[in-house]
């Protein structure tokens, strides 16, 4: 198991520790819902130093991400941010990744943990532009602080106007003491915050100082467990359940991030046509339960006959709603808004809803 250089941090914490994308990571410290709400209502500090960071540079670097990655890089300017994924060749996906310009020649790609070897073995093999490629997962650490206070805590630590940094832009500064982090403003709660990236010698450094800056604001570190729960409520996919590489992005609902234009020479650009004009067999979409239950990745979707229609790919039981929410892929026959559908719960039927994510305003 890899450790990021804030496991000591974790231990004195007293956080339940667990694999994770071959890591030891924090799962909770204080119990997953009293950090979820902390993260709604005041703010909440995580460790995503787990994560990859891939750079990518020289002349050919736009359409060497134009063929590798679904989104259209020719809309990023300088410090600006885009989500994206890797189309795998078979209409499937690699990963899901962010992609950020630092200019036309020079990116950072930010991927999961748990596919950093597949990603970077996919993003070398598909090199035929000669773009200089840059594995830096080992030496960045990456903090998430998120949640309506997390401005306020982060921004008496920096000279850098947080304010001024839109939703998916990036900057670079000091904080906390230390050169050059780089800011980022994406999130992955709903809850509003940022994602500061550093060295790993200055990782405990920024940790303390924001833990010690925010704790009196209300802020708590915040494991993968209530990370998990808080991106649900927003509808948020995460790979591995709700995406892989045998879903499209089509299938995925991902269309938006999928551009197919002329001049884009993407992996699977005609199936990927193909799918958009002539539809899908199946799609995920997100429901909620109207009886009591909390729904699990595999657990069966199906009609009021009980014939399964598909299958839950993420579910929990929301600690802002107290009723269980989930996302699966469905057969295409059922995918109106509030069509009533039944998720199978220990060989019962509980009567749901289909509605149209984020299930939180």
């Amino acid at each position: 198991m890899k450790k990021t250089t804030l496991n000591n941090v974790h231990h004195a914490l007293g956080a339940k520790i667990v694999p994770f994308a071959g890591f030891e990571m924090p799962i909770e410290y204080s119990g997953i819902t009293n950090e979820h709400m902390a993260v709604r209502q005041s703010a909440g500090i995580f460790d995503v130093s787990h994560m990859g960071e891939f750079w990518v540079k020289g002349p050919k670097a736009i359409e060497y991400l134009q063929r590798i990655t679904s989104n259209d890089v020719a809309m990023l300017t300088p410090g600006k941010i885009q989500y994206s994924c890797f189309p795998n060749g078979n209409g499937g996906i690699v990963d899901d990744l962010l992609v950020y310009q630092y200019s036309e020649e020079k990116y950072l790609l930010v991927v999961n943990a748990a596919n950093i070897q597949k990603d970077w073995n996919w993003c070398v093999l598909h090199n035929e532009e000669g773009v200089e490629l840059e594995n830096a997962s080992d030496k960045i650490s990456q903090l998430a602080i998120q949640g309506p206070k997390a401005v306020s805590i982060l921004q008496k630590l920096t000279q850098v106007n947080l304010s001024e940094i839109p939703y998916y832009h990036f900057t670079t500064g000091p904080f906390a003491g230390v050169d050059e982090v780089i800011i980022s403003n994406t999130g992955y709660t709903g809850a509003g915050g940022f994602e500061l990236y550093m060295y790993n010698k200055d990782a405990v450094k920024i940790w303390n100082a924001i833990l010690d800056n925010g704790s009196k604001e209300g802020l708590i570190p915040v494991g993968l467990g209530a990370r998990d729960t808080l991106r649900l409520e927003m509808g948020f996919c995460l790979y591995g359940n709700d995406i892989d590489d045998h879903t499209s992005p089509i299938e995925a609902g991902l269309g938006w991030i999928t551009k197919l234009k002329d001049g884009k020479d993407l992996i699977d650009k005609e199936l990927m046509l193909k799918q958009k004009q002539q539809g899908v067999a199946k799609m995920l979409k997100g429901f909620v339960l109207e009886e009591k239950g909390i729904p699990r990745k595999d657990y069966e979707i199906v009609d009021n006959s009980g014939n399964i229609i598909g299958h839950v790919t993420s579910g929990t039981m929301s600690p802002v709603l107290k009723q269980g929410i989930g996302m699966g892929y469905i057969n295409a026959d059922y995918l109106k808004t509030n069509d009533t559908i039944f998720i199978r719960i220990r060989n019962r039927d509980l009567k749901a809803k289909i509605v149209k994510p984020p299930f939180i305003k």
